[in-house]
This record gives structure tokens, C-alpha cells and sequence, in this order.
């Protein structure tokens, strides 16, 4: 039996009580993280956590689920994965963040993991996913800590929502199907979904703007049937470096159906004058996006909205 046993590390410019923070807020991952597409706590106690992460891997969507076991104290966070994905056929590892003053820490970050039947191509798949995302990953939270002051001012949520006289799988079923978007939304001009795993979808699409441009976008998406769907973007627009949401169908107690799109977006700064001409600042970028991503969203609840009430 082949059991391979990796470790990448990172010089982070921030306290290593920060680190570990961040590294134990799993929910934060999408937004740091760019295999990450989304995270669910299934079980949380004191130090103990049992998650669900829906994560890319070698430009494949897997999932799996983890038990965490979080030192503060030590600044080390064990884990180890409940039901891997094949090839895999265990994983586990820790996180440590190792003070190296005041304000600098030295991350490592360890796997231990082998293949299926001890088969020879599924542990080089696995090396090259774990090698990917690793040096994905790190650099990533290293970015997050260092610029979060930054950040902030370029990070903007928000969510719109409609009041629906239909059902929640109406309206899921709308927005599961975007294969038939291109029928349905007039903003969508092309769409690609692919669902090679059931409830994990890749979804390329060309969408056009408010102000007629259009953007091609890929994502992936997260399926929990009549309820939510998660997504985060891999292919994005010139003027974001970040974009995830969801689509949520809440049924309110007089059986009416509150529909959500929620956004999260960081914008690149690198692109605002490019894209919005040499005088644009941070406030007119964020000003953009919301009225570009708040229209195709409000445009696509309407949509679901009537052909949800048209099913009643």
C-alpha cells in the first residue's frame, strides 16, 4: 500500500492567532480559497467539526466530507476526510500555524492520502490536485490576511429578493434548469451545463449587460433541491477577482415563497480604469457591478417568478 505523505508551506504577514481564525471559519473559504465552491457545517461542538466541501479539483467538481478537530491553543487544525471522493480513497492532515513573530506566520500545511486499490494513475491524480490546490490555496489566505483592509472596500453583498404565489420547486426547478436559459432569459444569449454528478453543476454562459456588453462566465454549482443552490464563478468578468452567491426559495408560513439571489463579489482594482475608462475609482466599480449583477438577478427572479405562478 502506497501512503503519501506531502507538505506545502507560506510566509503569511499577519499574527498567527489571525491565521488560525481564518483557517477555522470554514464558511469564509469560498471567498479566500479558489478550488473552494462552497462549505456546510453538518456537525459543530466546541473543537470538534463534521463539514461538507464542494471543492474543483484538476477542473472537476468533487465533494467530500471532513472531521475537523481545532487546537487554539496550538494553532493546529486536524482533519480528515469522512467520505472521499474517488479516486481517493482516504485523506487526512493539519494545519499549523507556526508564529515566527509578531506579526508573521510560517503555514504549513501537511496531507497524507492514498489512491483507490493502490492504483498508480488515481495517487499521480491525486498528487497533481493536492500539489494545484495547495499552491492555490495558500496564496490565497495569505492574500486574505494581508489585504484585508483592503478588501473591504472592495468587497460588496447584497441580495435582492420577490414575493412568490407559487411553489419553491417552481421556482428551483427554473433556476436548476439554466440549459434552457437561453429560452427563458432574454439577458442569456449561450449557455453550456454539464451535470456529471448529480446536484454538481458546470455552467458557461454568455450574458449581456445593461449596457450591452457581454461577459462570458463559468461557475460551479451546488444543487440542494427545492431549497438553495450555491455557486461560485471560476471564469469571471474583467471587473471582479471574486464572485460567489446563491439562489435560496424559502416557503413563509401562509405558503407563499420568498425568493433570494444573494452576490459576494471583490473587485480587481487592476481592471476599474480599463473597463470604466481612466477617471473610474473603487466607488464607481462597485456602483457597476451592483446595478450589472442586481439587473440580470432581479430579471431572472421575475422570470421564475411567472413561470411559478403560471404552475399554480
Amino acid at each position: 500500500m502506497t501512503v503519501r505523505e506531502v507538505e506545502h508551506g507560506i510566509t503569511v504577514h499577519a499574527p498567527a492567532t489571525d491565521v488560525y481564525r481564518l483557517l477555522a471559519e470554514v464558511e469564509n473559504w469560498p471567498r479566500l480559497f479558489p478550488p473552494n465552491v462552497h462549505v456546510e457545517y453538518l456537525e459543530r461542538e466546541a473543537h470538534h467539526e463534521r463539514i461538507r466541501i464542494w471543492a474543483t479539483a484538476n477542473g472537476e467538481a468533487k465533494n467530500w466530507t471532513s472531521l475537523r478537530e481545532l487546537d487554539p491553543e496550538a494553532l493546529r487544525i486536524t482533519f480528515r476526510q469522512e467520505v472521499s471522493a474517488p479516486p481517493v480513497a482516504e485523506m487526512s492532515g493539519t494545519w499549523i500555524a507556526e508564529p515566527q513573530g509578531p506579526d508573521e506566520t510560517r503555514l504549513r500545511l501537511l496531507h497524507t492520502y492514498r489512491a483507490i486499490d493502490d492504483d498508480p494513475d488515481g495517487l499521480t491524480w491525486i498528487d497533481q490536485a493536492v500539489d494545484r490546490n495547495s499552491r492555490e490555496e495558500l496564496p490565497g489566505l495569505k492574500e486574505g490576511l494581508e489585504q484585508a483592509a483592503a478588501q473591504a472596500e472592495l468587497t460588496l453583498s447584497f441580495v435582492d429578493s420577490v414575493r412568490v404565489e407559487g411553489s419553491a420547486k417552481d421556482l428551483y426547478d427554473f433556476v436548476n434548469e439554466a440549459d434552457r436559459w437561453t429560452e427563458r432569459l432574454p439577458h442569456v444569449s449561450e449557455v453550456r451545463l454539464t451535470e456529471d454528478t448529480p446536484g454538481l453543476q458546470v455552467l458557461r454562459m454568455d450574458t449581456k449587460a445593461v449596457d450591452g456588453s457581454t461577459h462570458t462566465t463559468e461557475s460551479v454549482r451546488v444543487c440542494f433541491p427545492h431549497q438553495k443552490i450555491a455557486y461560485k464563478q471560476t471564469t469571471l468578468p474583467a471587473l471582479m477577482a471574486l464572485h460567489t452567491g446563491y439562489w435560496e426559495f424559502r416557503t413563509d408560513d401562509d405558503g407563499g415563497v420568498t425568493a433570494d439571489s444573494q452576490h459576494t463579489v471583490v473587485l480587481n482594482p487592476d481592471n476599474i480604469t480599463k473597463v470604466l475608462g481612466p477617471d473610474a475609482g473603487v466607488p464607481d466599480a462597485r456602483d457597476f457591478v451592483r446595478k450589472a449583477l442586481g439587473a440580470n438577478s432581479r430579471a431572472t427572479l421575475e422570470h421564475a417568478k411567472s413561470y411559478a405562478e403560471a404552475r399554480r
